[in-house]
């Protein structure tokens, strides 16, 4: 009888703490009710928070480093092997890296997909700038996640290729690079608050 007491206390314990993690994320990182799916969207949700936070870090660290102006957007470096990325992962594939002051592009090619992520300050319009970029290169959006803190701002992209296509990762990276390029000069026209 006691075994049956405490199976009925750890599901109760559970589910309370399932309840609380459902809560605490956004409902569109949650597909269904069951725990597999709830527990799997906390995941992603985590790993989304992660990489902002270590893409904060980074441009903190570049921040401290250099007081003076940054890199021109058009500084791009290809990296077929693994290296220290501002979104916190190593490339195991073919990919690309575009920063500057104003944003940090990453590209990278999984399958026949493209995986684009950029972390910037909220720039508006900035988002309809980057579709507007993919469809002229011919890319197909698949998937499409925001995620924001304070003034940051994380897009995060599953691209699909298109047969039209004629683009390399480096070009992708550098070309959405340079769509930040209008919104970041129409920041600077505003005046500060």
């Amino acid at each position: 009888m006691s075994h049956i007491a405490v199976e009925r206390n750890r599901r109760r314990q559970m589910n309370e703490h399932l309840k609380v993690l459902r809560s605490l994320t956004p409902c569109f990182y949650i597909k269904r009710g069951d725990q597999a799916s709830i527990i799997g969207g906390v995941i992603e949700f985590i790993k989304e928070l992660h990489q902002v936070l270590q893409s904060l870090e980074a441009k903190k660290r570049r921040k401290s480093l250099s007081p003076s102006p940054g890199p021109s957007p058009r500084q791009c470096q290809l990296s077929p092997q693994p290296e220290e990325s501002p979104f916190g992962n190593n490339f195991k594939e073919l990919g690309a890296c575009c920063n500057s002051p104003v944003a940090d592009v990453e590209a990278k090619i999984s399958g026949s997909n493209v995986l684009l992520r950029t972390i910037s300050r909220r720039i508006p319009g900035q988002i309809v700038r980057i579709i507007n970029v993919l469809e002229k290169l011919s890319f197909e959006i698949l998937h499409l996640n925001i995620s924001s803190m304070e003034d940051t701002v994380l897009y995060s992209f599953v691209i699909k290729i298109g047969l039209e296509c004629q683009v390399s990762v480096e070009e992708l990276a550098l070309e959405v690079q340079q769509s930040f390029c209008y919104g970041a000069a129409y920041i600077k026209g505003l005046p500060e608050i």
